[in-house]
């Protein structure tokens, strides 16, 4: 599984390494974001490639992961 850690980092970043890894990797991507409307972005990319995701709540954070 391939990790984005964007943690951090602000609009539009989390979206643009998740796009790039999405586009590198067949296999998952497990993306690591800081704040709820990041993960929300990073969940409408997913669902835009037609990907099924599942999120979770993480103590400094969210994580995303796409199939």
């Amino acid at each position: 599984m391939k990790t984005v850690d964007a943690r951090g980092l602000s609009c539009p970043e989390p979206i643009m390494l998740t796009d790039q890894a999405l586009k590198e990797s067949n296999e998952q991507v497990k993306v690591l974001v800081t704040e709820p409307h990041q993960k929300m972005n990073v969940e409408k990319l997913a669902k835009s490639k037609g990907l099924s995701y599942t999120s979770n709540e993480t103590e400094d954070g969210f994580e995303v992961i796409i199939r």
